[in-house]
């Protein structure tokens, strides 16, 4: 996932039809049949779809960045990209799906900030609860850094050999987010490593037995603490040592190879009830020989994920910001081509009033059926449905770093030591 700030051109005015007590929209929208049921009838989520405008569901595609450490705090990038100048501005226009915090973004700073900024951020979406979430992997990837217990990565936690660490682990980061008022992390990694791989130092390893009883004990773990879990980078990215944030890595295995050894993990995070999964930008021509990266590919999303492996809950994109996704199209059209491949959430566009816009139009225009963006939007709302976001959210800074967490982070750090 990207954690660089890419720069981006001043935004047009959002379109002006604008829901009922809200602030003017943002951008765009997106269409593509795919063989997932039409939404059915009835359940909190439905009923909520039901009251949205075409601009509330296009808002709800998008995952994004705001900047600075509070809801109601000006912040010069805001205005820069988004035309309005604090994150709570921001979500009262573009009424996005969710928000992920990055120190770098300045975010994250204390507990008690965190706290108060996704309440803030909360405050802000009244018409649909706004997900929050945040890349904390443990080991080389936590964006929450000193704030929460230190916990080992996925490479040492695999080395044990033993799932009910990784549960436990999963488990602890999961409720700690939680008291952080944080809805979603994007862990765990379910790639499985070969020897070079750029994902090595953050995969459990390179059998695909062992991986895939990790991350079905993590994914317990995150839903056992009420926070929602995603598997990542679908259809695999430990066969390359490019890395995708600079470049489209290009994999040549065999579909055979693939369903023997990057398939089985995400298979059990499937079997596991996993809430997301996301996508990776790779290119694997025996999958799909257009060239294109996994994450604009109705090959792999539509076809291999939710037609093979019989997946039916919410795709995300990786970061739309990347390089390995921008190689071939404009922004504008990675977002529109993501929907139609299948996604539902795209991630961190570099330009969300250009992206927005893009989808927005597809959908007017036909390219994208409404329909279409309904299926998308309805699994957004069950996921949040599922993890409580559309109820009331309590936050518990000081439940962080609790004694249980570190006796926890204790006994995973001597059952590492022990396996070395």
């Amino acid at each position: 996932m990207a954690g660089c700030s890419t720069g981006a051109p001043a935004p047009q005015p959002p379109p002006a039809s604008a829901p009922p007590s809200e602030a003017t929209p943002g951008p765009g929208a997106g269409q593509s049949p795919s063989p997932s049921p039409s939404p059915s009838p009835g359940g909190e989520a439905a009923g909520l779809l039901a009251r949205m405008s075409l601009e509330d569901k296009v808002g709800q595609l998008f995952m994004i960045v705001v900047y600075g450490p509070r809801a109601g705090a000006a912040h010069q990038e805001n205005t820069a990209r988004y035309g309005v100048a604090t994150p709570a501005e921001v979500v009262r226009r573009f009424r996005p799906g969710g928000v992920i915090l990055f120190p770098w973004a300045g975010n994250i700073s204390t507990a008690e900030q965190v706290a108060a900024l996704t309440t803030g951020l909360r405050k802000a979406s009244p018409l649909v609860p706004l997900m929050v979430g945040v890349d904390q992997e443990n080991g080389e990837v936590a964006r929450l850094g000193s704030l929460v217990t230190k916990l080992p990565g996925a490479p040492a936690i695999g080395r044990t050999r033993d799932p009910r660490l990784a549960r436990d682990v999963a488990r602890v980061t999961g409720e700690e987010l939680r008291d952080l008022g944080i809805a979603v992390d994007f862990a765990p990694v379910a790639d499985v490593s070969a020897k070079g791989s750029f994902i090595r130092s953050r995969a459990y390893g390179s059998d695909p037995k062992l991986v895939s009883a990790m991350v079905r004990a993590a994914v317990e773990g995150f839903h056992a603490a009420g926070v929602a879990s995603v598997a990542k980078h679908f259809p695999g990215h430990g066969g390359t040592s490019v890395d995708s944030h600079q470049d489209l890595p290009v994999i040549t295995y065999s579909k055979a190879r693939w369903r023997r050894v990057d398939a089985p993990p995400f298979r059990a995070a499937i079997e596991r009830g996993v809430d997301a999964i996301m996508t990776a930008h790779v290119a694997m021509p025996r999958l799909d020989p257009s060239g294109d990266p996994a994450t604009l590919s109705r090959a792999v999303i539509t076809g291999l994920l939710r037609g093979e492996l019989g997946y039916d809950g919410v795709v995300v994109t990786d970061a739309l910001d990347m390089a390995g996704v921008r190689k071939r199209y404009g922004d504008a059209e990675v977002a529109v081509r993501a929907i139609l491949a299948g996604a539902d959430l795209l991630l961190m566009p570099p330009d969300l009033p250009t992206a927005y816009q893009a989808v927005l139009t597809a959908v007017r225009s036909g390219r994208i059926p409404e329909r279409r963006i309904d299926e998308s939007v309805l699994r957004i709302l069950r996921l949040k449905e599922r993890r409580g976001v559309l109820g009331p959210t309590r936050t518990d800074p000081g439940g962080v770093k609790s004694a249980e967490h570190l006796k926890v982070a204790r006994r995973v750090a001597a059952a590492i030591a022990d396996a070395r």
